[in-house]
């Protein structure tokens, strides 16, 4: 469920154009104006508000926003006005670029391509391919080290059957084998490639659900356990919670942004902004499961200004 609230009445994108405008003009910038025009806009609206303020005053309404904002604030309005297709294919270039990939910044990866529709992944890649002169894929086994490429691009890869049908008997197979590669601390074997990046998420959970069944632990748990490398444990033990739980994912990833000295702002921002129109409530109502406070109250504890302002409108609340 998204938490974004659009007005009953909205104006037409040439009268949501002029307002960006003139929130531009003079010494200062008005910012508030740009939260409640932008902040209270779905995609559809968003793209046509683009497009009218190109025509109107032969400009691109990003480059206008990058000159006229800045910090994080700036950035979070920015990733929010793009389409979203062009966001997770910026977002993924800007960690494929990067000289140290942490698994904390691969984890944009993975939520791409495990808490998406195939349909939209398509639409990631070809703007990736249309924006950087690569294929997204090809961009991830040329600069994620060893031994992480190898799932990476399966699941980048992957079109899955996007509907609610399963098995139970592939399941317990399936789950069979994912048991063997663990046990024979293979996280990279083919067989889990294979079912990780080819299964609907649905026909994966019930094979979740089936390896608990058989053997006792979650498969994560078990993931956990196992020897090896560490990076590729974790990323594994990702890609498990995305695909099983998005919604904790993204409560994990909050929590985590803004837990301790310092917050992680392009993470609280990534998902907030990435979510808004997917599952953010569930997301909210996850993370007061998970921490048992209010993932609204941490948010504002935690960051100030137009950019907790801007975050808070995306959340549906008013400022």
């Amino acid at each position: 469920m998204a938490t974004i609230r659009v007005p009953e009445e909205v104006p037409s994108p040439a009268q949501d154009s002029e307002t960006l405008n003139q929130a531009f003009r003079g010494w200062g910038t008005d910012e508030k104006a740009i939260i409640r025009v932008l902040g209270k806009r779905n995609e559809s609206q968003r793209r046509k508000i683009r497009e009218s303020y190109k025509e109107k005053y032969g400009k691109d309404l990003i480059d206008d926003l990058s000159s006229e904002l800045s910090g994080d604030f700036m950035k979070a309005v920015i990733l929010w006005t793009y389409d979203p297709a062009e966001r997770d294919a910026r977002l993924a270039n800007k960690v494929l670029k990067e000289k140290k990939k942490g698994i904390n910044k691969l984890k944009v990866l993975v939520e791409i391509s495990c808490t998406t529709s195939p349909t939209y992944l398509i639409a990631v890649r070809k703007a990736y391919c249309s924006l950087f002169d690569s294929s997204l894929e090809e961009h991830i086994a040329s600069s994620v080290p060893f031994p992480l490429p190898k799932l990476l691009v399966t699941l980048a890869s992957s079109f899955r059957y996007d509907k609610d049908k399963v098995d139970a008997e592939v399941a317990t197979i399936e789950s069979a084998m994912l048991r063997e590669a663990i046990t024979k601390k293979q996280l990279d074997h083919d067989h889990v490639l294979y079912i990780l990046g080819t299964r609907s998420v649905y026909q994966l959970r019930q094979t979740f659900v089936a390896y608990k069944q058989s053997y006792g632990n979650t498969i994560d748990k078990d993931v956990e356990g196992c020897p090896g490398d560490a990076d590729l444990r974790s990323l594994l033990q990702m890609v498990i919670l995305c695909i099983d739980s998005p919604e904790k994912h993204f409560a994990k990833v909050v929590s985590e942004s803004i837990e301790g000295f310092g917050t992680d702002e392009d993470s609280l921002t990534r998902a907030i902004v990435t979510r808004a129109e997917i599952d953010l409530m569930k997301v909210r109502g996850e993370y007061f499961n998970m921490y048992n406070s209010s993932m609204d109250n941490a948010i504002i504890g935690d960051v100030s200004g137009d950019y907790k302002d801007f975050l808070i409108t995306l959340l549906g609340s008013k400022i």
